[in-house]
């Protein structure tokens, strides 16, 4: 989810962070010795993911990291980091690649065009959506509140004890990319950002307001498998241009389409192990990540047995990431 743009700016905290939870999912550090650094080319040796926390990257994380083990036999370590956390582990080796970049020109500039600890390799397959949705039965009852110039009018049924006296606009994790709070300021809406504090919270809240009639909008984004169980409704914000959200502190237009990217280390990508080869054929549709990420949040299948199921369900599409 969150550009899903995120701006998540950690300080020294942050690293400790990263050490922390890098050290608590232990396995070998990829660059620490050739072993480490996906062993001689052809062999693959440790291949360290991020999985960033939403279901759609577990999906992404699940799917590659079983092949990655069945068909090339790599030590798969996967490490749960919030999104700029992963980008830190680049420089020191402790992370490979990231499958699900949502944007985050920042930390292009700063991983790839200045420290050059990091390599884009390209598209995913997936389109990213972010926006601002409410539930159905909102919008089919009060139809003119998905133009954003009627939201004023509204807002006083968004209260909530955290909101206050305006209306609350309901955010995800904290990590995710939003400009949320400044778009509610830059376009005069009575609103205040208040976060679910997850992906889940989020997504039990728009279940139940839609279940109970209750008054809700919220932050939400897609690939995501929830669309196919509540169709919520988007909010129409001023329209994205080239530009428009340069700087986030005056952002007063919608989210851009974002063309997910796969970000991994540079030292992996000169390592010779097919896993980089693996990441960088990776291609799949919003279809295909939906079905996985069902499969492992409504089916509560483990994402093992979801990546188990999608890859036998789809020979054609993993040969061609395996250059077959």
């Amino acid at each position: 989810m969150a550009t899903r743009a995120r701006h998540w700016r950690p300080g020294m905290a942050g690293a400790a962070v990263l050490g922390l939870a890098l050290t608590a999912c232990g396995g070998a550090k990829v660059g620490g010795d050739s072993a480490a650094a996906g062993g001689s080319p052809g062999r693959c040796g440790t291949f360290s993911l991020a999985v960033n926390p939403w279901v759609g990257y577990a999906a992404d994380a699940a799917v590659v990291g079983y092949v990655a083990e069945h068909e090339m036999g790599c030590k798969v370590v996967k490490k749960d980091l919030k999104a700029e956390i992963g980008w830190q582990g680049f420089e020191t080796g402790e992370v490979d690649a990231i499958l699900e970049n949502w944007g985050h020109g920042d930390l292009k500039k700063k991983y790839i065009d200045q420290q050059k600890s990091a390599v884009d390799l390209g598209a995913t397959g997936n389109k990213g959506i972010i926006g601002w949705y409410i539930p159905p039965w909102i919008a089919k009852k009060y139809p003119d509140i998905v133009n954003w110039k009627n939201l004023n009018k509204y807002a006083p049924h968004f209260k909530t004890s955290e909101s206050g006296s305006k209306g609350q606009l309901l955010d995800g994790d904290p990590s995710y990319q939003t400009n949320d709070a400044a778009l509610a300021k830059n376009l005069k809406l009575n609103f205040k950002v208040v976060y679910a504090g997850s992906e889940t919270a989020l997504i039990q809240s728009f279940r139940d307001a839609e279940k109970n009639k209750k008054w809700m909008i919220g932050y939400f984004y897609e690939p995501q498998w929830f669309f196919s169980e509540v169709p919520l409704v988007h909010i129409d914000l001023p329209p994205h241009t080239a530009g428009c959200d340069a700087d986030p502190a005056k952002v007063a237009c919608d989210y851009p389409v974002f063309d997910l990217d796969k970000i991994v280390s540079t030292r992996f990508a000169r390592s010779g192990s097919p896993a980089y080869d693996l990441v960088r054929k990776f291609r799949w549709t919003n279809t295909d990540q939906n079905t996985v990420a069902r499969y492992i949040a409504v089916d509560k299948m483990s994402p093992e047995a979801a990546a188990k199921k999608w890859v036998e369900a789809n020979p054609d599409k993993v040969r061609t990431w395996l250059g077959g």
